[in-house]
């Protein structure tokens, strides 16, 4: 039986969400968790990895087991386990083929800037205190997607087949004091997200034009862009998955 987790954690105490030899990160505190409650061991595939200090509103890994279990009391049993920065929101029996990471159609992040300095808002957004032109911000945002290849804003030396990502909407909006940059695509590529804030804030205090923008799309260079803002502002808010991978056996 295959299930997914549905689950979301604050990622300022983890390494990231990927195991890595030494260092603490999500997937191995909730393996480990599911280890010690299934009594057996158990591997998750995330939807993709998240850096170090990122956050996540909406994550989904799937897991395999022998036998159909009780969703709503493992989801119960595991939150009692897992530390108080991780909770599991609901585990979805589904089909057999169903992958986390391979069927997800569209992922959502959300960057927060925050204006003044606020001592409650420290772990999860960047406190930028400079003038940024919003508007400026916007007319390069949108045309993020005009383009498909976006090796300018992935990190160097990564290990991918392609650099091509569907961004299918960006904006920038302003929330209580807070500026909020919020993008959709299929996929994205390893620090992706943070590039292009980072390029975007440039635009903003108009040390770069919207020419300037686009030739850095263009050029598919990474050092041409701006800098990667802090990873601590960064939340994956939501991920789309077809209706026919969910299934309804197992007890909900």
């Amino acid at each position: 039986m295959r299930y997914f987790l549905e689950l979301s954690y604050a990622g300022t105490h983890y390494h990231g969400w990927q195991t890595q030899p030494n260092a603490i990160t999500v997937q191995d505190t909730i393996e480990k968790a599911l280890g010690l409650l299934l009594r057996t061991t158990v591997k998750i595939t995330g939807a993709g990895r998240t850096d170090t200090g990122v956050h996540a509103r909406q994550m989904f890994a799937h897991f395999d087991i022998e036998n159909t279990i009780n969703t709503a009391n493992l989801t119960h049993k595991l939150n009692a386990f897992l530390p108080d920065d991780i909770a599991i929101n609901h585990i979805h029996p589904v089909t057999n083929n169903a992958h986390a990471r391979f069927d997800a159609t569209a992922r959502s992040y959300r960057y927060y800037i925050h204006r003044y300095k606020n001592p409650f808002l420290t772990t999860t957004s960047w406190h930028l205190s400079k003038d940024l032109d919003m508007n400026l911000m916007n007319k390069a945002a949108r045309l993020l997607p005009d383009y498909k290849d976006f090796k300018s804003f992935s990190k160097t030396h990564t290990d991918v087949k392609t650099f091509i990502c569907d961004v299918r909407h960006a904006e920038w909006q302003m929330n209580d004091n807070q500026l909020v940059f919020n993008i959709t695509a299929d996929r994205f590529l390893r620090n992706m997200v943070r590039a292009i804030v980072g390029t975007l804030i440039d635009v903003g205090l108009q040390k770069i034009s919207l020419d300037d923008f686009i030739r850095i799309i263009e050029s598919r260079d990474r050092s041409n862009a701006g800098f990667s803002v802090p990873a601590k502002g960064l939340f994956l808010t939501e991920i789309t998955y077809p209706k026919q991978i969910f299934t309804v056996y197992g007890n909900n």
